[in-house]
């Protein structure tokens, strides 16, 4: 099976996580020659990737100075790229990129399956939006991650085939003699919609200095909130029990050496890091946003869904894991158990299933 993947890059974000899993699970558990063609500005390979897998990148530079003219270079190298390589099926990802797939790949005979990795919600623009709705029904096949999702696709355009499939969270081993510490963890790219800033004043207005916040993430999308964020600390006297810890590649051993998982995001499609952190054993606090958290979380029993800024009860709920470790313990326990069903080789074959299904 020849499998062509498209996405804009493979850098640090949850995306870009999921798309290098399935690459490397199409290869070693299904034995597929698969393509990888990165198309936008930043095609960096920040995620282990299979020395199987062949990584396609266009021979020129897109610049915004001249945005139409590289728009339509890239979309003409992807065309000839796809065609070159003759895949048996391709599978995009991307909100906005999947429009440009489905544009470059018009009157091909190759099946393209799509799919958003972000809030079903999120306003994309008047031209972005409708050119969706137009587009995706020509689709091959589109993959909702939760049932929110499609439930919310469904009232914007019409397609038949659909799949409703999560993504694949790698289980995190938790060492027989692992130490926890009085650390609150959150991870996530420093973006707007994380809403870190509130995160940051919330656990400082609990005036627990027995406890730390360790914030792991680097900047995205332009909008420098690391610098914002080291000002908003610098006002509040750099407290000792806060951290920014920047982007790191070892995710892992903070999650490890943390007792509680916190996540103030406003807009998701299917958090990486929630189900990670649930891997790891952690209780999860999380605003309970459009999708994505609720198919992870059971409210009281594997972590808490708090209506979104509902800032008092998030500090409510904090404390009480703060204070309880006999229920924190339990709800890592139960968290551990129930991501199981998001497992990596598990949401590998779903991915294969449905988009060769027609190969």
């Amino acid at each position: 099976m020849k499998i062509c993947c498209c996405i804009h890059s493979l850098g640090p974000g949850g995306m870009e996580r999921v798309m290098s899993e399935l690459v490397n699970g199409f290869i070693r558990k299904h034995d597929a020659e698969v393509h990888v063609i990165m198309y936008g500005i930043e095609q960096e390979v920040f995620y282990d990737i299979d020395t199987r897998a062949i990584i396609h990148r266009p021979p020129f530079k897109f610049t915004n100075k001249h945005r139409t003219w590289s728009t339509l270079k890239t979309m003409a190298y992807l065309r000839k790229e796809i065609k070159h390589i003759k895949p048996d099926t391709v599978l995009s990802f991307g909100n906005y990129w999947n429009n440009f797939v489905l544009l470059a790949t018009r009157g091909l005979k190759y099946p393209v399956y799509v799919s958003d990795r972000s809030s079903p919600a999120k306003n994309m623009g008047a031209f972005q939006n409708k050119l969706r709705n137009i587009l995706y029904p020509k689709a091959t096949g589109v993959i909702a991650q939760t049932s929110k999702a499609k439930e919310y696709y469904d009232k914007l355009f019409h397609q038949k085939n659909y799949a409703i499939i999560g993504n694949p969270i790698r289980n995190i081993n938790i060492p027989n003699k692992n130490q926890r510490e009085k650390i609150v963890v959150s991870v996530g790219r420093l973006i707007h919609t994380k809403h870190y800033d509130r995160m940051i004043n919330l656990f400082a207005e609990l005036n627990r200095d027995d406890w730390k916040l360790i914030i792991v993430g680097g900047d995205a999308q332009n909008q420098n909130n690391m610098e914002k964020l080291q000002a908003q600390l610098a006002e509040m006297g750099d407290p000792s029990n806060i951290e920014l810890a920047g982007t790191q590649k070892d995710v892992e051993s903070y999650l490890l050496k943390s007792k509680i998982f916190a996540f103030t995001s406003s807009s998701e499609g299917f958090p990486n890091v929630v189900g990670e952190a649930m891997s790891a054993g952690l209780p999860v606090i999380s605003y309970d946003c459009v999708a994505g958290p609720s198919d992870m979380i059971e409210d009281g029993v594997n972590g808490y869904l708090i209506p979104v800024f509902d800032d008092e009860m998030f500090k409510k709920r904090l404390l009480e894991l703060m204070d309880d470790e006999e229920k924190r313990e339990k709800m890592g326990k139960a968290a551990k158990e129930s991501i199981k069903r998001f497992e990596v080789e598990r949401i590998v074959s779903d991915f294969y299933q449905f988009i060769t299904k027609q190969c």
